[in-house]
């Protein structure tokens, strides 16, 4: 589990932060949950992190084992968030899923732009946003959790000299969802994304949540203090 992991640090030992849990029952609860994926995971690197909060997500330790990280993702998405670059989802669910506090990012979807795209073009509605969008994606952060068309579009656009800051890619299916993340993992930009054809909303909200709260914590957010 430990060969993709970048250098250590950013883990918070046995202390937890939690930007959206508000009362005390429901930091209980993400405490709970977090310590035991501490120690089913790991705990040593920023990646364990992300790891462990894709495995709560979606109820299943195996998850952590199918996370890949390319590229130092979590050095690339904070220094993006340091510098406020807009975030890029492919549905709303995901756009709805992101953390507001923590960071001062924009956070658009896909799906509000490129409609007159699809239909000259006749693809998904998430692929002509993001080809809307693509004077948009230099230096974003992109993060797909549903759509593997949009994911190609994103690879297409990186083959062609579009650097994102950071991919999350995690799209769910049977057509083009492990091929997509196989084809983001080959390119020379910063990514997280999943082997096989599992993952989804959960695990792309996850994944970008959790760099999130090491940028909170960086800058001195310590918790509610329950």
């Amino acid at each position: 589990m430990r060969e993709e992991s970048s250098r250590p640090g950013d883990t918070t030992g046995n202390t937890y932060t939690d930007l959206a849990a508000v009362t005390p029952e429901a930091y209980a609860i993400a405490s709970t949950s977090r310590n035991l994926a501490r120690e089913r995971v790991g705990n040593a690197t920023p990646e364990d992190r992300i790891r462990q909060r894709c495995s709560i997500a979606v109820g299943d330790f195996a998850m952590a084992d199918l996370m890949r990280f390319a590229g130092d993702p979590v050095a690339a998405g904070l220094a993006a968030l340091a510098r406020e670059a807009p975030i890029i989802t492919d549905i709303r669910m995901v756009q709805a899923g992101i953390l507001k506090r923590g960071h001062g990012s924009e956070i658009l979807c896909a799906l509000d732009y490129g409609e007159d795209i699809a239909r000259e073009r006749g693809i998904t509605r998430t692929s002509a946003g993001f080809v809307a969008l693509r004077d948009r994606i230099e230096g974003s952060i992109v993060v797909i959790g549903n759509a593997p068309s949009a994911l190609l579009v994103i690879c297409d656009m990186v083959r062609e000299g579009v650097h994102p800051a950071l991919v999350v890619g995690t799209p769910v299916g049977f057509v083009n969802a492990a091929e997509s993340k196989e084809a983001l993992r080959a390119l020379d930009v910063p990514s997280v994304s999943n082997a096989g054809t599992r993952g989804g909303t959960p695990v792309a909200v996850a994944a970008i949540n959790e760099i999130i709260t090491i940028l909170a914590e960086r800058a001195g957010y310590e918790g509610p203090g329950y």
